[in-house]
Protein backbone atom coordinates (compact mmCIF):
# COMPACT_ATOMS: atom_id res chain seq x y z
CA UNK A 1 0.00 0.00 0.00
CA UNK A 2 1.02 3.38 -0.79
CA UNK A 3 0.90 6.88 0.96
CA UNK A 4 0.24 9.69 -1.30
CA UNK A 5 1.59 13.43 -1.30
CA UNK A 6 -0.18 15.50 -3.57
CA UNK A 7 0.35 19.51 -3.51
CA UNK A 8 -1.99 21.48 -1.83
CA UNK A 9 -1.60 24.37 -5.03
CA UNK A 10 -2.25 22.50 -8.03
CA UNK A 11 -0.81 23.01 -11.36
CA UNK A 12 -3.25 25.52 -13.35
CA UNK A 13 -2.67 22.89 -16.03
CA UNK A 14 -3.92 20.02 -14.57
CA UNK A 15 -7.52 21.05 -15.61
CA UNK A 16 -6.89 20.75 -19.21
CA UNK A 17 -5.56 16.86 -19.72
CA UNK A 18 -3.49 16.38 -23.26
CA UNK A 19 -5.32 14.83 -25.94
CA UNK A 20 -1.75 12.68 -27.52
CA UNK A 21 0.04 9.87 -26.16
CA UNK A 22 2.66 9.89 -24.09
CA UNK A 23 5.82 9.93 -25.71
CA UNK A 24 9.27 9.05 -23.78
CA UNK A 25 12.83 10.34 -25.35
CA UNK A 26 16.18 10.84 -23.42
CA UNK A 27 20.47 11.35 -23.53
CA UNK A 28 23.57 11.80 -21.80
CA UNK A 29 24.65 14.52 -19.31
CA UNK A 30 26.72 15.35 -16.40
CA UNK A 31 27.92 11.64 -16.53
CA UNK A 32 24.22 10.85 -15.86
CA UNK A 33 21.03 10.50 -18.55
CA UNK A 34 18.36 12.80 -18.76
CA UNK A 35 14.97 11.57 -19.58
CA UNK A 36 11.39 13.26 -20.80
CA UNK A 37 8.20 11.75 -20.40
CA UNK A 38 5.39 14.38 -22.32
CA UNK A 39 2.48 14.95 -24.45
CA UNK A 40 3.53 17.45 -26.65
CA UNK A 41 0.39 19.47 -28.51
CA UNK A 42 0.09 19.21 -32.63
CA UNK A 43 2.91 20.21 -34.31
CA UNK A 44 5.51 20.11 -31.76
CA UNK A 45 7.78 17.21 -32.92
CA UNK A 46 9.97 14.55 -30.78
CA UNK A 47 13.38 15.61 -32.26
CA UNK A 48 12.53 19.00 -31.80
CA UNK A 49 11.60 18.01 -27.96
CA UNK A 50 14.78 15.77 -27.65
CA UNK A 51 17.14 19.04 -29.31
CA UNK A 52 15.89 21.36 -27.18
CA UNK A 53 16.21 19.84 -24.09
CA UNK A 54 20.09 18.15 -25.02
CA UNK A 55 21.03 22.24 -25.96
CA UNK A 56 19.70 23.17 -22.12
CA UNK A 57 21.34 20.74 -20.67
CA UNK A 58 25.00 20.49 -22.49
CA UNK A 59 24.69 24.62 -21.55
CA UNK A 60 24.73 23.32 -17.96
CA UNK A 61 28.23 21.13 -18.63
CA UNK A 62 29.91 23.73 -20.70
CA UNK A 63 29.14 26.38 -17.59
CA UNK A 64 29.10 24.65 -14.46
CA UNK A 65 30.93 21.36 -14.88
CA UNK A 66 33.88 20.81 -12.95
CA UNK A 67 34.69 17.90 -14.99
CA UNK A 68 34.92 19.63 -18.29
CA UNK A 69 38.46 21.69 -18.38
CA UNK A 70 37.33 24.49 -20.80
CA UNK A 71 33.74 24.92 -19.15
CA UNK A 72 33.48 28.69 -17.60
CA UNK A 73 33.61 27.16 -13.50
CA UNK A 74 37.01 24.89 -14.17
CA UNK A 75 38.58 28.34 -16.16
CA UNK A 76 37.57 30.05 -12.80
CA UNK A 77 39.00 27.62 -10.67
CA UNK A 78 42.33 28.22 -12.40
CA UNK A 79 42.36 31.36 -12.91
CA UNK A 80 44.80 33.42 -10.91
CA UNK A 81 44.05 35.37 -7.64
CA UNK A 82 42.43 39.01 -8.07
CA UNK A 83 41.30 38.10 -11.44
CA UNK A 84 37.67 38.82 -12.44
CA UNK A 85 35.38 36.48 -14.48
CA UNK A 86 32.05 37.51 -16.01
CA UNK A 87 29.57 34.93 -15.51
CA UNK A 88 27.00 33.24 -18.40
CA UNK A 89 23.67 33.91 -17.15
CA UNK A 90 23.29 30.10 -15.93
CA UNK A 91 26.07 29.87 -13.69
CA UNK A 92 25.09 33.16 -12.43
CA UNK A 93 21.68 32.50 -11.71
CA UNK A 94 23.40 29.10 -9.84
CA UNK A 95 25.62 30.74 -8.17
CA UNK A 96 23.03 33.80 -6.77
CA UNK A 97 20.89 30.83 -5.57
CA UNK A 98 23.41 28.84 -4.13
CA UNK A 99 25.24 31.87 -1.81
CA UNK A 100 21.80 32.60 -1.02
CA UNK A 101 21.20 29.47 0.65
CA UNK A 102 24.95 29.48 2.11
CA UNK A 103 23.74 32.23 4.06
CA UNK A 104 20.41 31.23 4.99
CA UNK A 105 21.70 28.12 5.97
CA UNK A 106 24.68 29.54 8.02
CA UNK A 107 26.75 27.83 5.59
CA UNK A 108 25.86 24.15 5.26
CA UNK A 109 25.18 24.59 1.67
CA UNK A 110 29.06 25.93 0.22
CA UNK A 111 29.87 26.18 -3.22
CA UNK A 112 33.26 27.13 -2.54
CA UNK A 113 34.07 23.17 -1.64
CA UNK A 114 36.30 21.74 -5.08
CA UNK A 115 39.50 21.62 -3.76
CA UNK A 116 38.08 19.62 -0.43
CA UNK A 117 36.05 17.41 -2.66
CA UNK A 118 39.18 16.22 -4.90
CA UNK A 119 41.09 15.99 -1.70
CA UNK A 120 38.38 12.86 -0.35
CA UNK A 121 38.45 11.76 -3.79
CA UNK A 122 34.57 12.67 -5.19
CA UNK A 123 36.33 15.48 -8.03
CA UNK A 124 37.49 15.34 -11.38
CA UNK A 125 40.84 13.82 -10.01
CA UNK A 126 39.19 10.65 -9.30
CA UNK A 127 40.20 8.24 -6.03
CA UNK A 128 42.49 9.82 -3.92
CA UNK A 129 44.06 7.90 -0.74
CA UNK A 130 42.27 8.98 2.59
CA UNK A 131 43.38 12.48 3.43
CA UNK A 132 45.73 12.61 6.37
CA UNK A 133 44.12 13.63 9.78
CA UNK A 134 44.24 17.50 10.73
CA UNK A 135 43.01 20.27 9.75
CA UNK A 136 41.28 19.47 6.07
CA UNK A 137 39.88 23.08 5.64
CA UNK A 138 43.02 24.73 6.15
CA UNK A 139 44.86 21.98 3.33
CA UNK A 140 42.11 22.50 0.67
CA UNK A 141 40.84 26.22 1.43
CA UNK A 142 37.22 27.29 0.10
CA UNK A 143 34.53 29.15 2.17
CA UNK A 144 31.08 30.98 0.62
CA UNK A 145 31.77 34.27 1.96
CA UNK A 146 35.04 34.60 -0.18
CA UNK A 147 32.89 34.99 -3.30
CA UNK A 148 32.40 38.19 -4.64
CA UNK A 149 29.68 38.80 -7.28
CA UNK A 150 29.89 42.54 -9.13
CA UNK A 151 28.19 44.01 -12.21
CA UNK A 152 27.63 39.89 -13.28
CA UNK A 153 31.26 39.18 -12.49
CA UNK A 154 33.37 37.02 -10.27
CA UNK A 155 36.31 37.81 -8.42
CA UNK A 156 38.98 34.48 -7.86
CA UNK A 157 40.02 35.41 -4.37
CA UNK A 158 43.14 32.92 -4.99
CA UNK A 159 43.25 29.08 -4.98
CA UNK A 160 38.95 28.98 -4.57
CA UNK A 161 37.73 26.58 -6.14
CA UNK A 162 33.82 25.74 -7.11
CA UNK A 163 31.65 23.21 -6.93
CA UNK A 164 27.82 23.15 -7.67
CA UNK A 165 27.05 19.21 -7.78
CA UNK A 166 24.75 20.03 -5.06
CA UNK A 167 22.57 22.20 -7.03
CA UNK A 168 23.62 22.21 -10.46
CA UNK A 169 21.84 18.84 -11.46
CA UNK A 170 18.50 20.39 -9.93
CA UNK A 171 18.83 23.28 -12.21
CA UNK A 172 19.41 21.03 -15.14
CA UNK A 173 16.15 19.60 -14.68
CA UNK A 174 14.75 23.11 -14.56
CA UNK A 175 16.30 24.47 -17.59
CA UNK A 176 14.86 21.18 -19.19
CA UNK A 177 11.72 22.02 -17.92
CA UNK A 178 11.79 25.45 -19.49
CA UNK A 179 13.01 24.78 -23.06
CA UNK A 180 9.90 22.64 -23.11
CA UNK A 181 7.79 25.37 -22.50
CA UNK A 182 8.87 27.29 -24.85
CA UNK A 183 8.13 24.85 -26.99
CA UNK A 184 4.39 24.92 -25.86
CA UNK A 185 4.98 21.73 -24.15
CA UNK A 186 2.72 21.78 -21.09
CA UNK A 187 2.51 18.23 -20.30
CA UNK A 188 5.69 16.09 -18.80
CA UNK A 189 7.96 14.63 -16.66
CA UNK A 190 11.81 15.29 -16.81
CA UNK A 191 14.56 13.17 -14.73
CA UNK A 192 18.26 13.92 -14.34
CA UNK A 193 19.99 11.87 -12.09
CA UNK A 194 16.65 10.78 -10.07
CA UNK A 195 15.84 14.87 -9.90
CA UNK A 196 12.47 15.83 -10.85
CA UNK A 197 9.88 17.82 -11.92
CA UNK A 198 6.42 17.78 -13.05
CA UNK A 199 3.95 19.90 -14.93
CA UNK A 200 0.26 19.64 -15.91
CA UNK A 201 -1.09 15.75 -16.30
CA UNK A 202 -1.15 12.73 -17.75
CA UNK A 203 -3.54 12.44 -20.60
CA UNK A 204 -6.32 10.37 -18.10
CA UNK A 205 -5.83 13.11 -15.88
CA UNK A 206 -3.77 11.72 -13.70
CA UNK A 207 -0.65 13.40 -12.20
CA UNK A 208 2.80 12.23 -13.13
CA UNK A 209 3.03 9.92 -10.08
CA UNK A 210 7.03 9.17 -8.74
CA UNK A 211 7.86 7.08 -5.60
CA UNK A 212 10.05 8.71 -3.02
CA UNK A 213 13.54 6.37 -3.35
CA UNK A 214 14.51 4.27 -0.50
CA UNK A 215 18.30 3.33 0.43
CA UNK A 216 18.65 -0.03 -1.10
CA UNK A 217 18.23 -3.13 0.51
CA UNK A 218 15.62 -1.46 2.76
CA UNK A 219 11.91 -2.26 3.14
CA UNK A 220 9.18 0.35 3.49
CA UNK A 221 5.87 -1.18 4.27
CA UNK A 222 3.79 1.99 3.08
CA UNK A 223 6.28 4.34 -0.01
CA UNK A 224 5.28 7.67 -0.65
CA UNK A 225 3.88 8.86 -4.03
CA UNK A 226 4.45 12.19 -5.24
CA UNK A 227 2.37 13.98 -7.63
CA UNK A 228 4.63 16.02 -9.74
CA UNK A 229 2.35 19.12 -11.22
CA UNK A 230 3.73 21.88 -10.52
CA UNK A 231 6.23 20.61 -8.21
CA UNK A 232 10.11 19.50 -8.23
CA UNK A 233 11.58 16.68 -6.22
CA UNK A 234 15.12 16.10 -4.74
CA UNK A 235 16.81 12.99 -2.83
CA UNK A 236 20.10 12.61 -1.87
CA UNK A 237 21.77 9.82 -0.09
CA UNK A 238 24.61 8.03 1.48
CA UNK A 239 24.10 5.03 -0.89
CA UNK A 240 24.89 7.16 -4.58
CA UNK A 241 28.42 7.98 -4.36
CA UNK A 242 30.33 7.05 -1.19
CA UNK A 243 33.82 5.87 -0.86
CA UNK A 244 34.64 2.71 1.29
CA UNK A 245 37.41 3.93 4.40
CA UNK A 246 38.33 1.39 6.81
CA UNK A 247 35.16 -0.85 6.21
CA UNK A 248 33.20 2.12 6.71
CA UNK A 249 30.92 3.98 4.24
CA UNK A 250 32.21 7.64 3.95
CA UNK A 251 29.65 9.94 2.46
CA UNK A 252 30.20 12.05 -0.48
CA UNK A 253 28.42 14.91 1.04
CA UNK A 254 31.11 17.37 2.99
CA UNK A 255 30.50 19.01 6.41
CA UNK A 256 31.88 22.51 5.77
CA UNK A 257 32.46 22.56 9.06
CA UNK A 258 34.84 19.82 9.19
CA UNK A 259 35.96 19.55 5.87
CA UNK A 260 35.59 16.29 6.01
CA UNK A 261 32.22 13.88 4.94
CA UNK A 262 29.57 13.50 7.26
CA UNK A 263 30.25 11.58 10.24
CA UNK A 264 26.78 10.20 10.73
CA UNK A 265 24.53 11.13 7.52
CA UNK A 266 20.95 10.13 7.12
CA UNK A 267 20.13 7.31 4.59
CA UNK A 268 18.02 9.83 2.78
CA UNK A 269 16.60 13.58 2.37
CA UNK A 270 13.86 14.07 0.28
CA UNK A 271 12.81 17.70 -0.68
CA UNK A 272 9.89 19.25 -2.77
CA UNK A 273 10.11 22.31 -3.85
CA UNK A 274 8.84 24.76 -6.92
CA UNK A 275 12.16 24.72 -8.68
CA UNK A 276 14.35 21.55 -8.51
CA UNK A 277 17.20 23.92 -8.05
CA UNK A 278 16.13 24.47 -4.81
CA UNK A 279 15.11 21.07 -3.94
CA UNK A 280 18.73 20.18 -4.42
CA UNK A 281 20.55 22.42 -2.73
CA UNK A 282 18.17 21.80 0.04
CA UNK A 283 18.75 18.00 0.05
CA UNK A 284 22.41 18.94 1.10
CA UNK A 285 21.98 21.45 3.46
CA UNK A 286 19.34 19.10 5.28
CA UNK A 287 22.01 16.22 5.23
CA UNK A 288 24.70 18.47 6.57
CA UNK A 289 22.25 19.76 9.24
CA UNK A 290 21.14 16.70 10.31
CA UNK A 291 17.38 15.88 11.34
CA UNK A 292 17.36 17.29 14.66
CA UNK A 293 18.63 20.78 13.47
CA UNK A 294 17.41 20.21 9.35
CA UNK A 295 13.67 19.45 10.50
CA UNK A 296 13.39 22.61 13.27
CA UNK A 297 14.72 25.12 10.12
CA UNK A 298 12.58 23.62 7.32
CA UNK A 299 9.87 24.10 9.36
CA UNK A 300 10.24 27.47 9.72
CA UNK A 301 10.65 27.96 6.33
CA UNK A 302 7.91 25.49 5.23
CA UNK A 303 9.78 23.45 3.57
CA UNK A 304 8.83 20.29 2.71
CA UNK A 305 11.40 17.86 3.61
CA UNK A 306 11.40 13.38 4.36
CA UNK A 307 14.17 12.34 6.40
CA UNK A 308 15.15 8.41 6.01
CA UNK A 309 17.20 7.56 9.05
CA UNK A 310 18.87 3.67 10.00
CA UNK A 311 17.76 2.51 13.03
CA UNK A 312 18.02 -0.46 14.91
CA UNK A 313 14.51 -1.54 13.85
CA UNK A 314 14.80 -0.38 10.44
CA UNK A 315 14.23 2.77 8.66
CA UNK A 316 13.22 5.56 10.40
CA UNK A 317 11.29 8.91 8.76
CA UNK A 318 10.74 12.03 10.05
CA UNK A 319 9.17 14.86 8.59
CA UNK A 320 8.24 18.41 8.29
CA UNK A 321 4.57 19.25 8.98
CA UNK A 322 4.59 20.91 5.22
CA UNK A 323 5.38 17.49 3.83
CA UNK A 324 3.04 15.81 6.35
CA UNK A 325 0.32 18.23 4.89
CA UNK A 326 0.57 16.75 1.58
CA UNK A 327 0.08 13.13 2.61
CA UNK A 328 -3.10 11.98 2.15
CA UNK A 329 -5.25 8.70 3.28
Amino acid sequence: MNRVAVPQRLDPDAADPPSGPVLTLGGPTMGVHWSVQACPPPGVRVEAMRGAVQAAVNRVVLEMSDWEPDSALSRFNRAPAGSRHGLPSGLLAVLTRALHWAEESDGAFDPTLGALTDLWGFGPSGEQPTPRSGDWISQAPGGWRSLTIRDDSLLQPGGLELDLSGIAKGYGVDVACEALLALGVRHFLVEIGGELRGAGVQPDGQPWWVAIETPPGVTVDEPVLVALHGLALATSGDYRRFRMDSGRRQSHTLDPRTGAPLADPPASVSVLADTCMDADALCTVLSVMGPDKGLAWAAERDIAALYQLRGAAGLDERMTPAFAAMLTD
